[in-house]
C-alpha cells in the first residue's frame, strides 16, 4: 500500500533522480516533475516496476510563470505527503554582464516556483496534520558568491525561507527540511558553465546518491537543516567566523577558472 505520494521537481537526473529512488523504496508513490517527459517516463516505469508503487509524470518547465499552479492542479487529486523542491540551476559570469532573461529564469525556478509550490501544498498538509517538505539549497547559501551572484543569493533565500517556515509549522505534524549540498557530481556544473572552476576542478565533490541519502534521512527525521558531508559541515561552521569580505574573495577565486 502506498503511503501517499512524493512530488519531486527536477527529478530526471542528479540529486532529484536519487531522491525519487529513495522515496519509491520507502513505499511512496511518485509524481515526477521535470522538462524531459521521455526521461521521466522511463524513470517512472522502472521505479514503479521495481518497488510496486504508482509513478506519474508531469512534464513542466518551472521557469514558466503558471507552471507551479499547473503542477499543483494536476497533482492535488493525490495525497502528496512529501514535496521535494529540487529543481534549480546556476549561472556564471559578472552580474553586470550576464543575460537578464537567464537571471529571470533562475529567479523563477530557484525561488519563485519553490515558494509557490510550498504555498500551494502546505495548507493541505497542515489540514491533514501530516506532510514533509524538502527544499534543496546549497552550501552556497552561507557565503556571498562573486561570479555567480544570483545563484548564491537564490540559495541563501531558500535556506532562510525554509528555516522560517519550519519554525512556523513546528508541532503541527508537518516538517520542513533544507538540504545544503556542496559540489556534487551531477550535470549542474556543466549546465552552469563552471566545470572548469577551481571549485569543481580542485575541490572534493560528492556523489548525488550520497547527497540524496543524507537529505532523505534528514527529512524523514524531521530535521530543519542538513549540510551534506562532514567536510562541508566543518567548512560552513568555519565560514560563520570569517568576515564576509574575505568569504567573498575566497569564493570568487573558487568560481574562477582553475
Amino acid at each position: 500500500m502506498s503511503k501517499g505520494f512524493a512530488l519531486i521537481t527536477g527529478a530526471s537526473s542528479g540529486i532529484g533522480l536519487e531522491l525519487a529512488k529513495l522515496c519509491a523504496a520507502g513505499g511512496y508513490g511518485l509524481i515526477l516533475v521535470a522538462r524531459s517527459a521521455d526521461r521521466l517516463a522511463e524513470l517512472a516505469g522502472s521505479l514503479a516496476k521495481a518497488h510496486g508503487i504508482e509513478a506519474r509524470v508531469l512534464a513542466a518547465d518551472l521557469a514558466g510563470r503558471d507552471a507551479p499552479d499547473s503542477v499543483f492542479q494536476q497533482a492535488r487529486r493525490e495525497t502528496v505527503e512529501i514535496l521535494i523542491n529540487n529543481a534549480g540551476f546556476g549561472l556564471r559570469g559578472r552580474f553586470a554582464e550576464t543575460d537578464w532573461s537567464a537571471e529571470e529564469r533562475l529567479i523563477q525556478v530557484n525561488i519563485t516556483a519553490l515558494v509557490r509550490l510550498t504555498k500551494l501544498f502546505l495548507p493541505e498538509m497542515l489540514g491533514r496534520g501530516s506532510g514533509r517538505i524538502l527544499n534543496v539549497a546549497s552550501t552556497a547559501a552561507f557565503v556571498p558568491g562573486p561570479l555567480m551572484a544570483m545563484y548564491y543569493a537564490s540559495k541563501a533565500f531558500v535556506l532562510s525561507f525554509s528555516e522560517a517556515v519550519a519554525n512556523e509549522v513546528a508541532g503541527t505534524g508537518v516538517t520542513v527540511t533544507v538540504l545544503c549540498p556542496g559540489p556534487t557530481r551531477t550535470g549542474f556544473s556543466a549546465a552552469a558553465g563552471i566545470s572548469d572552476s577551481s571549485l569543481f576542478k580542485k575541490g572534493a565533490s560528492m556523489e548525488a546518491a550520497e547527497v540524496a541519502r543524507i537529505g532523505y534521512q534528514a527529512m524523514m527525521a524531521g530535521k530543519t537543516e542538513v549540510v551534506a558531508g562532514a567536510r562541508n559541515r566543518w567548512m560552513m561552521r568555519g565560514a560563520r567566523l570569517v568576515p564576509r569580505s574575505i568569504l567573498a574573495a575566497v569564493t570568487r577565486r573558487l568560481n574562477s577558472s582553475a
